[in-house]
């Protein structure tokens, strides 16, 4: 019984972290076939020199407006992109650590949408930056931005924004706070912004705004995620347009018996039962009673009479 009950969980918990090692999983997947690809290049051309701007240049963000109109769909692609194998596993990394704490606090259907929505985040503050501040816009005609940096920095500051006291490493002097590492990351990304990658720190700052931004609302009752559980829901059902008018059991024998339930458990009515019932009306009202308990005192009535 113990055995199957930590089955059970193993289970479970291999189904939370499903979106999380999904999103693991595509970024290395995506990175291994532009590799592939750039080997290719790299045997068949000059030192591998067309790659870049035939391939890998097309999926990554431009700052160039006349570039970005020519591919709108960079805005989302160029989080996958990733062209050195350690930018690749420094964002893999991080990635697990942050989304696992992310989901810990807020569950793992959010992490994809918080990523999307700091990657696009990051991608309209470095247009912005390279097309409206002089110290960019020298180099806009050639500036790109590619990798999940952004999107990783939405998720690290959603979870921060949540749990700020959230302890890392708690058997080294009782841990280390959450706010602690994250603030590392944005005083790095702060001071990084005069450096030849400024306008790659300041989408990192974007999507950091964005995190925080999808917590806060989250604290306060909104779910920004709704948008992408709603999208997968609806994908679902054009590719399983079935699943909803098959006849089951269920929608047999309950369903079509005009609303009623095939069965009803009462349950037992004693004294002590209607005596707190009695008792929670002298204190809060009639209206405070659920339908059970109003059910209860009017089969006891019935029983009396």
């Amino acid at each position: 019984m113990l055995r199957e009950e930590r089955y059970k969980r193993s289970i479970s918990a291999a189904a939370e972290r499903n979106a999380l090692i999904t999103l693991l999983a595509i970024l290395a997947i995506v990175f291994c076939i532009f590799k592939f690809v750039f080997i290719v290049y790299e045997l068949g051309f000059e030192k591998g020199a067309a790659y870049r701007p035939e391939v890998f240049n097309w999926f990554a963000l431009p700052a160039s407006l006349s570039e970005l109109v020519r591919k709108p769909w960079t805005i989302i692609t160029y989080m996958f992109m990733h062209d050195r194998v350690f930018h690749l596993l420094g964002n893999l990394l991080w990635l697990w650590a942050f989304g696992f704490i992310f989901q810990d606090l807020a569950g793992s259907k959010r992490i994809i949408p918080v990523f999307l929505i700091g990657g696009i985040a990051g991608a309209v503050f470095f247009i912005l930056s390279f097309n409206l501040i002089p110290g960019f816009a020298r180099f806009a005609p050639t500036a790109t931005l590619e990798g999940a940096s952004a999107g990783i920095m939405a998720i690290a500051i959603a979870a921060t924004t949540l749990s700020p006291k959230y302890r890392l490493f708690p058997m080294i002097a009782g841990g280390i706070p959450l706010w602690v590492l994250t603030l590392v990351f944005v005083i790095i990304d702060f001071a990084s912004l005069t450096s030849s990658n400024g306008g790659g720190h300041l989408a990192h700052l974007a999507g950091a705004l964005a995190g925080f931004l999808f917590s806060y609302a989250l604290k306060k009752g909104y779910d920004g995620s709704t948008w992408y559980i709603s999208l997968c829901n609806w994908i679902n059902s054009m590719f399983m347009p079935g699943e909803t008018g098959r006849n089951t059991p269920k929608k047999d024998f309950y369903y079509n018996t005009g609303g009623k339930e095939p069965y009803k458990k009462y349950p037992n009515v004693t004294q002590n039962r209607i005596d707190e019932i009695l008792d929670k009306i002298s204190q809060k009202g009639f209206r405070s009673l659920t339908d059970e308990e109003k059910d209860i005192l009017k089969r006891a009535s019935q029983s009396e009479e």
